[in-house]
């Protein structure tokens, strides 16, 4: 069966905003609302500015890969469009139109220092199997180690609702804990984080939050721009999850991009936790979402969650999706909702014939080989309630 991936780089922990100097590989993340003026087209001087500020970032010694949105916002204008479409069809055609241009862009914002780019376009499925999860950070670190800047984005172009990644900022996080970055920059149109809307009274900057016990009360909207498709709430998120991984992050404006990454006391500043955690169970965690889903009874519920069991066939009552042996997939209990997510140890064809029935029939109908886990524990995370 196909294990997880081999445990990545280890970043550097940046507890501090006076330690992201030291920082010796970044994630820099852009989003769309970012490189495009009040039209939609791509604005080439927004293109340069970011591009200037991640060569002098490279020029100091960090190596850094660039996320970049604004594949379809390139090709608005050109297309005519007044926004992003709403169907899966005009987006991947609009991508395709607009990656083109997003390409040329970044690649003539980083010729003038001698830089050169290299082009990498993922979907989900890029990244839910071990295999070419594996591949991708390869690739990776092939292109930094070449000294080049890998530009980073979702391939809207072939992407559907059921294999995307949703946004930039999550698939930014993933980068930065696929390579072990020290530090995860997001560029954003908000300057910070802040405790209610900026355009409240009384509402102020939060310049650190050192755990998630700090956003307690704090009020964050979840819609993103015309233009692009993430929000705050996607922002934290993707903070959260590169924390939860040892990567610190910085939020903030790319207008304020250098100071950020200068140190200085501008955006919001996420520290980076202490602590060394499996790379196995943050990538189920993080980088996958099931494949498939095994609905359980309240017996397997609770020997799951509460005693860290292994899945066994007895108590599951249902098999949803259609999916090989070794991928990740979900746990549901008796009300629905998501309790773990693992590695499959059946195809799910294979799942149904065993599903409901205990171990002992297993091997004595079917073989010995029907007598294991459909999920091992340590094949398995837990995951919170949403």
């Amino acid at each position: 069966m196909p294990t997880a991936p081999d445990a990545p780089r280890q970043p550097r922990r940046l507890l501090a905003r006076d330690e992201v100097g030291t920082a010796r590989r970044a994630v820099v993340k852009i989003g769309s609302s970012s490189l495009t003026d009040g039209s939609g087209r791509l604005d080439p001087d927004a293109v340069a500015a970011v591009g200037d500020e991640t060569a002098r970032l490279v020029a100091r010694g960090c190596e850094v890969v660039l996320v970049s949105s604004g594949a379809i916002a390139a090709s608005l204008g050109p297309l005519g469009l007044h926004e992003r479409p709403a169907d899966v069809a005009a987006q991947q055609a609009a991508a395709a139109v607009g990656q083109t241009l997003l390409a040329s862009a970044w690649n003539a914002a980083f010729s003038g220092h001698d830089l050169i780019t290299g082009q990498v376009l993922l979907t989900e499925a890029d990244v839910i199997r071990s295999e070419t999860y594996r591949n991708v950070r390869t690739a990776l670190e092939a292109l930094l180690a070449m000294g080049a800047v890998p530009v980073v984005n979702e391939n809207d172009t072939t992407a559907t609702s059921e294999i995307r990644f949703g946004d930039n900022d999550r698939l930014a996080a993933l980068v930065a804990q696929l390579i072990g970055a020290d530090l995860l920059v997001l560029l954003t149109d908000v300057d910070a984080l802040y405790t209610a809307p900026p355009s409240e009274p009384g509402s102020r900057r939060i310049d650190v939050v050192p755990d998630a016990s700090a956003l307690e009360g704090v009020s964050v909207g979840s819609v993103g721009s015309s233009i692009g498709t993430g929000g705050m709430v996607t922002k934290l998120a993707a903070a959260q999850h590169a924390a939860s991984t040892g990567t610190a992050t910085i939020l903030t404006t790319a207008e304020r991009f250098g100071a950020a990454v200068a140190g200085e006391d501008v955006g919001t500043f996420f520290p980076g936790h202490r602590g060394r955690r499996r790379s196995r169970l943050v990538w189920l965690r993080f980088a996958t979402r099931g494949a498939g889903s095994l609905h359980v009874d309240a017996g397997a519920a609770a020997a799951l969650t509460a005693r860290r069991r292994s899945l066994l066939p007895v108590g599951v009552v249902s098999v949803d999706g259609a999916f090989p042996e070794g991928v990740p997939v979900d746990v549901r209990g008796p009300d629905g909702r998501v309790l773990a997510r693992g590695l499959a140890a059946f195809g799910s064809e294979e799942m149904r014939r065993m599903a409901g029935r205990g171990t002992a029939e297993l091997r004595r109908e079917l073989g010995e080989g029907y007598g294991r886990p459909l999920i091992h524990r340590d094949e398995m995370v837990l995951l919170p309630a949403e």
